[in-house]
């Protein structure tokens, strides 16, 4: 379980990010991607179709207890995280449909979130269900940093630019936290986790770029864009939803639900980097190729006259 001193900070961190994901956008942002909204729907569909199918999949074919199932199925359904941006901007993507899929999933995620859980966990006993109630407030409190941090950027774009730096990387930093002190604390619990549960955690983040970039491609969006749904569409909120677990739950059974979204955080900064540089060096050779591209056609010329 995580400390009481814990849960405070994980929920102020968690204000601090939604306020720093919001300050990334202006409301001038929503009226042009409706003029565009092909990247939109695609991330949306990603995100609230495939996720939460590849977890309820993976949580049957695994086999795993009604715990670790509700844990795994509670990440897929959990809206983008502003993690994604971050490694969107290091694997040259497109970082303003990032953020905007970011924006867009975690506005939905009201509605989006508990209609998935209900339809997900039906088959789950009352004792390891979510009531709606408790993940409605969660995102209802978040969502309001988030509207303050669009009105700060519309207000001051050198202040909300700065914000919007300082919540991705405490995006990151959260993850990081909730690894340093839970992981030592619950040693024993790793141990004793059966592989099954290490497998559910990494393939559901691997199976979620892999869907995402070739469902974009399907849907003709150009590589670089497929890449940034990817990347958007395997990162989940991972400390959205350890939040939700603590309000939920207590003792025993929140420790068990925890493992899933607390090891999902763990593994999917590690993929991620890794197929950050995979992506960037994508990009480098595209970038390279239409540049000479423009350059070959240019030197013939000079070569006739």
């Amino acid at each position: 379980m995580l400390t009481p001193l814990e849960e405070r900070l994980l929920g102020i961190l968690m204000i601090l990010i939604m306020f720093g994901m919001g300050a990334a956008l202006t409301f001038k942002d929503f009226r042009i991607s409706l003029r565009h909204p092909q990247g939109i729907a695609v991330g949306f569909t990603s995100q609230y179709v495939l996720m939460p199918l590849i977890a309820f999949g993976l949580a049957r074919l695994l086999q795993l207890t009604p715990e670790q199932t509700l844990g795994l199925i509670l990440v897929g359904c959990m809206p983008g995280g502003t993690t994604s941006n971050i490694f969107t901007y290091f694997s040259k993507g497109a970082l303003s449909l990032s953020i905007l899929m970011t924006v867009c999933s975690t506005l939905a995620a009201i509605v989006m979130v508990p209609l998935l859980l209900g339809v997900y966990t039906a088959g789950l006993s009352a004792a390891f269900k979510i009531p709606p109630g408790n993940v409605i407030a969660v995102l209802f409190v978040l969502l309001v940093p988030t509207l303050i941090g669009m009105w700060t950027r519309k207000a001051n774009a050198n202040v909300g630019a700065v914000v919007e730096l300082l919540g991705g990387i405490l995006g990151v930093a959260v993850i990081v936290f909730l690894i340093a002190t839970w992981v030592p604390r619950n040693w024993q619990l790793l141990r004793d986790t059966g592989s099954k549960v290490y497998l559910a955690t990494i393939l559901l983040g691997l199976i979620g770029f892999t869907f995402g970039y070739y469902v974009a491609r399907l849907l003709r969006l150009d590589p670089k864009r497929a890449r940034t749904v990817a990347v958007e569409t395997g990162i989940q909120n991972g400390p959205l939803a350890i939040l939700i677990v603590v309000l939920s739950f207590t003792g025993e059974t929140q420790q068990l639900i925890l493992i899933m979204p607390v090891l999902y955080s763990l593994f999917i900064v590690i993929n991620s980097s890794l197929l950050t540089l995979w992506y960037r060096r994508a990009t480098t050779r595209e970038d390279l190729a239409r540049d000479q591209a423009k350059i070959e056609p240019a030197a013939a010329a000079a070569a006739k006259a």
